[in-house]
């Protein structure tokens, strides 16, 4: 688990503009500050997929209504629950750091952004070894908030995966996730080989892509 730097800059507006000294020492300094501060966890869980309606998937107990996770998931019959949490201290660097300075504040922001997106890759690692071996392949991660797949969902994901007692990770009254450097997803598993990169949109060039960044 480490912050890379060039997705760092990528958050923060480098595009195709050098950063100063200053700015890369203010990012190996947060870096250090975050990797060093960090209890991760995750959990995942196995299910089984099934498709009720058109537009519909039913798994664990979940009957989940989003066209966009359904084509998302098309030729998989089976998924993995997925949830991690970069824990409480990393927000409360975060909340020091924007008392005391706002700029240093988006900086140590990018860099959380990017640590638990790299934790995320490596707990991933796992599971496409293990589908490998079935001769599967893994589709990129799909929240809940992305496209239409609403974010009211993350309630029985959180039930379901019992991620309150497990990882310590809850939610607000407006479904965000609390430690707020965490994440959840659904992890599609197909006989169909992928071209996407566990990184997706860092590495990805195919425009018809729905994870395509601008």
């Amino acid at each position: 688990m480490k912050i890379d730097q060039r997705e760092v800059l990528r958050y923060l507006g480098y595009k195709g503009s050098e950063p100063d000294a200053e700015i890369l020492h203010t990012i190996a300094d947060c870096a250090r500050e975050l990797e060093e501060s960090a209890t991760p966890h995750h959990i995942l869980q196995a299910v089984e997929l099934s498709r009720p309606n058109a537009d519909t998937l039913e798994f664990a107990g979940m009957i989940v209504h989003s066209r966009d996770l359904f084509q998302h998931l098309s030729g998989c019959e089976e998924a993995v629950l997925f949830a991690a949490t970069l824990g409480a201290p990393v927000d409360l660097r975060l909340e020091r750091c924007a008392k005391v300075s706002m700029s240093r504040a988006v900086v140590m922001q990018a860099c959380a952004a990017s640590l638990i997106e790299s934790y995320c890759d490596e707990c991933q690692e796992p599971i496409a070894q293990e589908a490998a071996s079935r001769g599967l392949y893994l589709r990129p991660r799909y929240s809940p908030g992305y496209g239409d797949f609403d974010i009211s969902y993350q309630r029985e994901f959180l039930t379901v995966l019992d991620c309150p007692k497990r990882i310590g990770l809850t939610m607000t009254d407006s479904f965000m996730l609390a430690p707020s450097k965490s994440v959840t997803a659904v992890i599609g598993l197909t006989a169909e080989a992928q071209s996407c990169h566990i990184a997706k949109c860092m590495t990805c060039k195919a425009k018809s892509c729905p994870f395509r960044k601008d």
